[in-house]
């Protein structure tokens, strides 16, 4: 089906056509290594450890309620690292493919490096770095001005904050949401995960089964019996070579 738009009062001809106006939607699922390359670890860098910190010590509801202090200096160095990290040609990537898809990205990852490459929907599945919630009510979120958060920090309700992290052992909130992303795909990126954390590793099977898969990563992870694309390269090198393949594809009409 073509739009034309008549000559007149200005307007010069042109014509459109419906597949241009339906864009295809895009989903990231994004993982550690794509922030990886901008210098940020993760705990499965090093058999368990987080530069030294047991997750246990730090990354669970009952470590905050054990040490706080150690927490909130945990993530206090979390976050610095983050703020001093600058996005990566992956990140960028990702960003760019908003120019001519409906891009969501669904991350693991608790930075903003998606969000300051230029990446418009970004959920976070396992929270934000830059942000911190009240304990007294989880939907009273702030952000978190500069690099520290510490005891006797308050939310607007009065209460103690803590960082805006889902820890091990604690619900995932937006599972549902990315799920209802993916469901509604025409194209799944996995980029930079090993599909080894749960529940998030699960998402893959939410896509309908005549969506694109690829996948972006040098390890082959453990994926559903599917077709799908695997490019075996780290992100800042595959993902450019994926959208180069996409927007080619979309420019011939597939």
């Amino acid at each position: 089906m073509d739009l034309v738009v008549p000559e007149g009062m200005g307007v010069k001809p042109w014509s459109v056509t419906f597949r241009d106006m339906v864009r295809k939607r895009v989903v990231v699922l994004s993982g550690a290594g794509v922030s990886a390359e901008s210098g940020l670890r993760t705990f499965r860098d090093s058999d368990g450890l987080w530069e030294q910190y047991r997750i246990e010590d730090v990354a669970t509801p009952e470590a905050f309620a054990r040490d706080p202090a150690l927490v909130f200096h945990f993530y206090d160095q979390r976050r610095a690292q983050v703020l001093a990290a600058a996005p990566n040609a992956a990140h960028h990537t990702i960003a760019g493919l908003e120019q001519e898809f409906d891009v969501h990205v669904i991350t693991q990852n608790i930075d903003d490096l998606h969000e300051r490459a230029g990446s418009t929907r970004v959920l976070h599945l396992h929270g934000e770095i830059t942000k911190a919630r009240s304990t007294a009510d989880p939907d009273v979120i702030v952000s978190v001005n500069g690099p520290s958060l510490g005891p006797g920090d308050r939310c607007p309700l009065g209460s103690q904050l803590r960082p805006h992290i889902v820890w091990f052992g604690e619900p995932v909130p937006l599972l549902s949401a990315a799920a209802a992303l993916i469901g509604q795909a025409h194209i799944l990126i996995i980029v930079g995960t090993s599909l080894q954390v749960y529940p998030a590793a699960g998402l893959v099977h939410a896509l309908p089964p005549n969506a694109e898969l690829h996948l972006v990563d040098p390890v082959m992870p453990d994926l559903p019996a599917r077709t799908y694309n695997h490019i075996k390269e780290k992100a800042s090198i595959g993902l450019p070579m994926l959208a180069s393949s996409l927007r080619n594809a979309l420019l011939s009409g597939r």
